[in-house]
């Protein structure tokens, strides 16, 4: 799976239920919402990515050189999250 990000921080306050509410992250997705399924307490709710970007990641130099990633390579990045969190502009 390959996850498209904008990197750069964002920080934002939003009304909810008339009080401001702060987030903030480090890779921001577009996405468009594709499906919504609701019962009393949860709510799932799917999305498609719809912005190309970019995203970066740190890793250590000996994984880097047991990956021999060059410029160029062509490859997948697994995005590792607990929180996915949906921001309406």
């Amino acid at each position: 799976m390959c996850l498209p990000a904008t990197t750069g921080s964002f920080n934002r306050n939003r009304k909810r239920n008339g009080h401001a509410m702060k987030y903030g992250a480090r890779n921001k997705l577009t996405a468009r919402v594709t499906s919504i399924k609701s019962d009393s307490i949860m709510s799932l709710v799917k999305f498609d990515l719809i912005a190309p970007a970019q995203m970066a990641s740190v890793l250590t130099t000996e994984s880097l050189q047991d990956l021999d990633l060059k410029p160029g390579d062509v490859i997948q990045l697994i995005v590792k999250a607990i929180h996915v969190l949906p921001v309406k502009e």
